[in-house]
This record gives structure tokens, C-alpha cells and sequence, in this order.
């Protein structure tokens, strides 16, 4: 009985704990303002050969995150969400 005393108390510490690291996510990104996703994954996208992979790779990636790294590529530390996505296979999600 003990034991289950101890495993319900760290997993009810557990979820209180990504409970908060989420709702910290969520309230970092812009203050609450949303950007204009469409927009600025179209900037991102402009010299991608892939036009409409990119930009619909993107567009999900900002909805999640509520940003878009500035160029065409790279400068992912200018919005960390958006370059710690991954896919299944553990390679970058985000343009």
C-alpha cells in the first residue's frame, strides 16, 4: 500500500510539473498576440523548391509556436519552439 501511496504522489508531481512548464510555453510566446502565419510562412518559403511542403510545414509549426524565425533559413534560436519541433523520425519538422 505504500508503494502505491508513493507512485500516485511522484506521478501527480509529475503532471503538476509539465502542467506548469506548459502553461509557461504558452504564455512566453508574443505576449499573447498571434502573428499572421500565412504571411510570414510565405516569406519563409519564398526560395524553398518546395513551395507548398514548406509552407504547410511552416504554417503548422506557427500555429504551435506563434512565430516564424526571420529568412529563409536558419535562425532558429530566434524562436526556440519552432526549431525544437521534430518529426517522427527526429528530424526538423520546421523549415
Amino acid at each position: 500500500m505504500d508503494i502505491f501511496k508513493v507512485v500516485l504522489a511522484s506521478l501527480l508531481i509529475s503532471l503538476l510539473v509539465l502542467d506548469l512548464v506548459h502553461g509557461d510555453m504558452v504564455t512566453s510566446n508574443n505576449n499573447g498576440a498571434t502573428i499572421d502565419c500565412n504571411s510570414r510562412c510565405q516569406e519563409r518559403c519564398r526560395l524553398s523548391s518546395r513551395q507548398n511542403l514548406c509552407h504547410r510545414a511552416c504554417g503548422t509549426c506557427c500555429a504551435r509556436c506563434n512565430c516564424v524565425p526571420s529568412g529563409t533559413y536558419g535562425n532558429y534560436d530566434q524562436c526556440e519552439c519552432y526549431g525544437s519541433l521534430t518529426t517522427h523520425g527526429g528530424r526538423r519538422k520546421c523549415p
